[in-house]
């Protein structure tokens, strides 16, 4: 068993806790052959989720205990201080640790990315963690970041993301030179506030393959690969975009309910509709990356089910298998040098 393909989960974590995690966990070691998982948390709730799937998996479904649960509630600060016998901490501290190769948790963001900081420590030449999620797009898909871990930032920490999500993209989709725009009010170069006018200015001169600024509606356009902005504005993108799509989905299905006539109607469409769904299903897209850490965690929606955090794992998977973390830390040496010399 390959020892880089050990990957811890935070077993309690999310609003289901193992009634979720669990099932998606035993997915996920049939769908991949050299995966090995560590659940993590309340032994006894786990043995009994796990069942006779223990058997059938052996030493590729591990139970590692943990006495406490942080809830989606509590205070980051709280839960880095006085839970750390947790089933998030203790998935980290198995990261830190070399045990594990990443860690998977829906559990509470704030807390996440606060002992995951606290535990792993940032990357050299990395300030911030930043939240990067994939989002569908007209053509492919779009990656974008911040989501919500730093409100307030400077032009570097956006150059900074830049160049992390360059490089995440580089290594999970292989392509050499992914297009990175910075989210902005408009297009032209007189607009925006001065934190954005100077990060534009830092990508322009830099070595990424920077397309210039982008508006709301080129997070789904697919004019580019990655969008770049602060975790205010990221957030309330991404969660305005959520509503938007649930409310065109329960719109559409009222529509069709109308009468017999729409009823019929709907019954026609049904492939269509399916086809839409399973290409825009907000579950295929589940697992945000926690960028710039010395490890890999990767953050479940907390209302995931089964489809959902098993994506989540396969995230991890992918970048596990491509070192994310150590092809970061080489790019960001790599570009700091270089300006160090300009």
């Amino acid at each position: 068993m390959t020892a880089s393909l050990t990957i811890a989960l935070d077993a309690m974590g999310g609003d289901h806790g193992p009634q979720v995690t669990v099932p998606a966990a035993l997915d996920s070691v049939a769908a991949h052959p050299q995966l090995r998982l560590i659940l993590v948390g309340d032994e006894t709730v786990l043995k009994r989720q796990v069942g006779t799937a223990a058997a059938r998996f052996g030493d590729r479904i591990v139970i590692q205990h943990a006495s406490e649960t942080i809830e989606m509630h509590e205070s980051p600060a709280k839960a880095l201080r006085s839970k750390k016998d947790s089933s998030m901490r203790v998935a980290i501290d198995l990261v830190k640790d070399g045990v594990a190769a990443a860690c998977v948790s829906a559990g509470n963001t704030g807390a996440l990315m606060a002992i995951a900081k606290f535990v792993l420590k940032t990357l050299p030449g990395i300030d911030r963690p930043a939240i990067i999620a994939t989002v569908p797009a007209m053509t492919g898909h779009t990656h974008v970041l911040d989501l919500g871990a730093n409100v307030d930032c400077t032009a570097e920490h956006l150059y900074q993301f830049a160049v992390m999500g360059h490089e995440l993209v580089r290594a999970v989709e292989d392509k050499d030179q992914p297009r990175v725009g910075l989210l902005n009010i408009g297009e032209e170069e007189i607009k925006g506030n001065e934190q954005v006018k100077q990060a534009a200015r830092l990508l322009a001169d830099s070595p990424l393959n920077f397309v210039g600024y982008v508006e709301g509606n080129d997070l789904y356009s697919g004019s580019v690969d990655i969008v770049v902005t602060d975790g205010f504005v990221g957030n309330v993108a991404l969660k305005t975009s959520e509503g938007v799509a649930k409310m065109i989905s329960q719109s559409i299905k009222r529509e069709f309910e109308r009468n017999v006539f729409t009823r019929l109607a709907g019954l026609i469409a049904l492939p269509v509709l399916q086809s839409f769904k399973k290409r825009y299903d907000p579950r295929r897209y589940n697992g945000a990356s926690l960028l710039g850490l010395r490890g890999i965690v990767i953050k479940s929606h907390g209302n995931a089910d089964r489809l959902s955090f098993a994506n989540a794992i396969n995230i991890a998977v992918k970048e596990v298998e491509k070192a994310v973390p150590l092809r970061i830390g080489e790019r960001i040496a790599g570009v700091f040098s270089a300006r160090k010399t300009a």
